[in-house]
């Protein structure tokens, strides 16, 4: 078994077997492979596709490249993934919120690239907050908090790591089986029993368009279950920000004030409340996804939600006394100024990519892995769809280091408000679930 017959199979579309796609990984991981072999293999999957099949078993055998966690806890071990959009803060509320109704959440989070905000940016807006431990810490946080949000070890998934880097740079990211691996891969390293995914629709999606959205919420869905992990996936619209704010403070603001309850953050509150009526069905904790959201909003409602998140953010270093006081912790920009809308009219559009790309110019996200962030800038108070304005109604509200910062990005910001003389009929926040077809 060499690498060049195999790239060979996968170049004229031949099925792989099982050995040779685990000789693959194991050769991802340990080097044996060179970078020339890896391009051509993520290019050739990306034109041909695999099977079913392949991708699960492309999936594992890139998870047993590393280490895989084992839990023994007295209730289920659950998780969720989102494919990531504007002001997408949902694992800051609802892995708490899983906790106080008896699930343990071991969630690997990752960075934001892009138009995208990243789980970890948010948490390390928290000072002293870490988001790097060793295999026996993040074991005990578990096992004392209920949940713990943390970045992917060096020893999770390493071969995804390597191929992932590699289809940075060769254009090969939108190919869906290599998402769904890399996705599961990671996921599954974690030892879960049942798995959501937020697959996003809309014009801030990753996938902008419709059907591809479905096909990569179906082929995570199968795979995760196929792997031998409970999953179904909600698809969730995209076409505003998810929550109200978007920027890494802000953002980390804002869940705690929808945990303390000192704001009403409608859809970020209706999807958290979905993708968790979900994952409580799957382990077992509710009799169906509407029982699990009722116990959610209960968890939220009663405090036990926002306790299960100050202990976490205790136990990884974070100060004792956030939700409390976060002005207190929580770095504030300085120069924060409204947006007017410039003209009357109600809101029937946003570009949401605009907004996103708006937080990367004012220093809020990344470009290139190695970027630095202000965590303090971003934007908040953001308008909804369908709201009413006049010429002085604040569209946003930008938070900069600057005034020269701000302006910026303040005409791109203006256009990305499509304002018309009628209300746009309501969008549906929380579309189809996906089921295993299998």
């Amino acid at each position: 078994m060499d690498a060049p017959a195999i790239l060979a199979k996968v170049r004229d579309g031949l099925p792989l077997e099982g050995e040779e796609i685990v000789f693959f990984a194991r050769g991802l991981a340990d080097g044996q492979v060179s970078d020339a072999q890896v391009a051509a293999f993520a290019m050739a999957v990306r034109l041909n596709g695999l099977t079913e099949r392949e991708r699960i078993d492309l999936t594992l055998a890139m998870r047993d490249t590393g280490k895989v966690l084992q839990w023994d806890l007295p209730g289920p071990v659950l998780d969720k993934h989102s494919t990531g959009g504007v002001g997408d803060n949902v694992s800051l509320a609802l892995a708490p919120a899983l906790a106080a109704c008896g699930a343990f959440v071991p969630m690997v989070s990752g960075r934001g690239l892009g138009h995208t905000g990243g789980t970890l940016d948010k948490l390390e807006a928290i000072p002293g907050y870490r988001t790097a431990l060793s295999g026996e810490e993040f074991a005990q946080v578990v096992s004392s908090a209920g949940c713990a949000i943390i970045g992917a070890g060096e020893g999770i998934a390493p071969a995804d790591k390597r191929l992932y880097a590699i289809r940075d740079v060769t254009g090969t990211v939108e190919s869906i089986d290599l998402i769904t691996a890399s996705i599961l891969s990671k996921k599954l390293a974690a030892g879960l029993e049942g798995l959501v995914l937020d697959v996003k629709l809309g014009n801030g999606a990753f996938l902008a368009d419709p059907q591809q959205a479905e096909a990569l919420a179906r082929s995570l869905v199968d795979g995760a279950n196929g792997a031998g992990c409970r999953t179904s996936a909600l698809l969730t619209d995209m076409n505003e920000p998810l929550a109200s704010a978007a920027g890494n403070s802000l953002e980390t603001r804002n869940a705690i004030e929808l945990l303390a309850g000192t704001a009403d953050d409608q859809r970020l509150r209706g999807v958290t409340l979905a993708l968790g009526g979900v994952l409580l069905e799957l382990g077992g904790l509710a009799g169906s996804a509407r029982e699990g959201e009722e116990k959610l909003a209960r968890a939220l409602e009663d405090g036990s939600a926002a306790e299960r998140f100050g202990r976490m953010v205790r136990e990884l270093g974070g100060p004792g006394d956030l939700l409390d006081r976060p002005g207190n912790h929580l770095s504030e920009a300085s120069f924060v100024c409204d947006l007017p809308a410039g003209s009357a009219g109600f809101v029937s559009s946003i570009d949401v990519r605009a907004l996103g790309h708006a937080v990367v110019a004012l220093g809020g996200g990344r470009l290139r892995q190695d970027d630095e962030l202000d965590l303090s800038v971003g934007l908040d108070r953001i308008a909804r769809v369908g709201l009413a304005v006049e010429p002085d109604t604040p569209l946003l509200r930008i938070h900069a280091s600057g005034r020269e910062s701000a302006d910026r990005v303040a005409e791109d910001l203006r256009t990305a408000f499509v304002l018309s003389a009628e209300a746009p009929p309501p969008s549906l926040l929380v579309g189809s679930r996906i089921d295993s077809t299998s």
